[in-house]
């Protein structure tokens, strides 16, 4: 009787234990009896707000309405994210998927290295002043690890493309494999100065003059324009003979690129002013338009449709995860934030 007793008030201690920590945890989720907390929820958005540039402090005033609004914006996203990388995880345990100690001590190791933390102390402030323990370095680097293995052998490694589909993506696809004409020019600048109080006439006109007499020199006169550039443009290019580019024609003006167009290799156009002042441009070199053969844009295409397969292939193996789990929200709007995620990935 006496053990019973005992028992019995074990299990009580137990069961109001358990409710204790379900109540200081505030549990949002559970995925196949794992939980997901309301600590969960605000380490990963501070984390999302972070990468966007925002600080802001979630124990601040709750009827804050920027604070709300970002919430909003971010945390349909963390819901899909969390329950899908719990389904994941899940996976590639029962998978036998697992952290070594090796592996993780090289990855500490190369965290050191790379940010130059030559001590423990030193490690150990780093995670501190990111709300971090060392298990809690470990359980993230097991768990980015474990989903990587699983994308990689349930989902990448079963993914081909064959001819069929490299040539459909091609045709479907070609300007991405066509290159805009580029050309190379050469300029003199001959500057207009600034003047608060309007357009200085006079100077303007001895600009233009100047210019003129300079493009005179070179199509009439037959000086060099790379001499000339060097000796008498106002543009920094002169420290390289005036030469610009090779710039794609979709970079320059339009009116610039209608000039050139009609001109030949060697070419010189006539006077265009700007804001800088009055130019004159040499068309070095224009290359044509170039579509790559699809036997050289074999890789690219291979690498696109792959990529779009891949996505539509992890669509598909997380909606089976999600239709085979057990998933018990303990919180509606949490609930309802994650279906809104799913709502914007277009998968609900």
């Amino acid at each position: 009787m006496k053990k019973r007793t005992v028992l019995a008030l074990l299990v009580v201690i137990a069961a109001v234990s358990a409710v204790r920590a379900e109540i200081i945890e505030q549990i949002l989720v559970k995925v196949n009896g794992e939980i997901f907390t309301k600590s969960d929820l605000e380490q990963r958005q501070v984390a999302a707000l972070r990468q966007k540039g925002q600080a802001i402090d979630l124990k601040s005033d709750p009827n804050n309405v920027q604070l709300r609004k970002a919430l909003d914006e971010v945390t349909p996203q963390i819901m899909v994210d969390a329950v899908d990388e719990m389904l994941i995880v899940q996976r590639g345990k029962e998978l036998g998927y697992k952290l070594s100690d090796e592996q993780f001590k090289s990855v500490v190791d190369n965290i050191r290295k790379e940010n130059k933390i030559d001590s423990d102390e030193q490690f150990q402030a780093a995670l501190k002043s990111e709300n971090m323990t060392m298990a809690d370095l470990r359980r993230n680097l097991e768990r980015q690890m474990i989903s990587s293995h699983v994308q990689q052998n349930e989902i990448m490694a079963k993914i081909g493309v064959t001819d069929e589909e490299a040539k459909k993506y091609y045709d479907a696809h070609t300007s991405e494999f066509t290159t805009a004409p580029t050309v190379t020019l050469r300029e003199i600048l001959v500057s207009t100065p600034t003047d608060p109080k309007g357009l200085n006439v006079a100077a303007d006109e001895a600009a233009k003059s100047r210019i003129e007499a300079i493009r005179t020199r070179v199509t009439a006169g037959g000086e060099a324009f790379d001499k000339l550039a060097t000796e008498v443009s106002d543009s920094p290019s002169k420290a390289n003979a005036g030469l610009i580019g090779p710039l794609s024609v979709n970079d320059i003006s339009p009116d610039l690129r209608q000039l050139i167009e009609k001109m030949k290799p060697g070419g010189v156009t006539e006077v265009v002013r700007n804001a800088r002042g009055y130019q004159i441009f040499k068309l070095e070199t224009m290359t044509r338009t170039e579509t790559l053969p699809i036997d050289k844009a074999r890789d690219q295409i291979g690498e696109r449709v792959f990529t779009d397969k891949r996505k539509g292939e992890f669509k598909k193996y997380l909606d089976k995860l999600r239709s085979q789990a057990i998933i018990e929200w303990k919180n509606q709007d949490v609930r309802k934030a994650f279906e809104e995620g799913l709502k914007q990935q277009g998968l609900s």
